[in-house]
């Protein structure tokens, strides 16, 4: 069922992923080709994503504070979708784990749930699907 969200919230999840991105200091091919395709997915330009993930590393003036979304239940989706593209390089760095955690307390979900959310990722054994995917940006 797809769910439309609020310019804003898009936003915030695409830049959020972003920030996620660069919490190791590296991005692989798959994490990129993620992200990607969830701004695709939420309706950004391609250009634009490319140029966001390529310059994410190097800008310095984003601040790198967890989103906030209007929903638990948007955030939810984000954490999930965010421990997918983590981990797509088949390594979860700490860094990027702690941040998901704070993002998970930042909208008042149990950061706790991230583990039950990380035993279902082993299990699904790749990604096939993003969350983000079921929702549409309205504009």
């Amino acid at each position: 069922m797809t769910r439309s969200i609020s310019v804003l919230d898009g936003s915030s999840y695409f830049k959020g992923l972003l920030l996620l991105l660069r919490k190791d200091n590296k991005m692989s091919t798959p994490e990129v080709d993620l992200v990607l395709r969830v701004g695709q997915s939420l309706g950004f330009e391609r250009e634009f994503c490319e140029n966001a993930v390529r310059e994410i590393l190097e800008n310095e003036h984003i601040v790198d504070a967890p989103p906030k979304f209007s929903s638990p239940e948007l955030a939810a989706k984000f954490i999930k979708d965010g421990l997918r593209i983590a981990s797509a390089d088949n390594e979860l760095h700490p860094s990027e784990l702690q941040w998901l955690w704070q993002t998970a307390e930042h909208n008042g979900l149990d950061p706790a749930s991230i583990q039950s959310d990380l035993a279902s990722l082993v299990s699904e054994g790749g990604v096939k699907r993003l969350d983000v995917e079921d929702l549409r940006v309205e504009f």
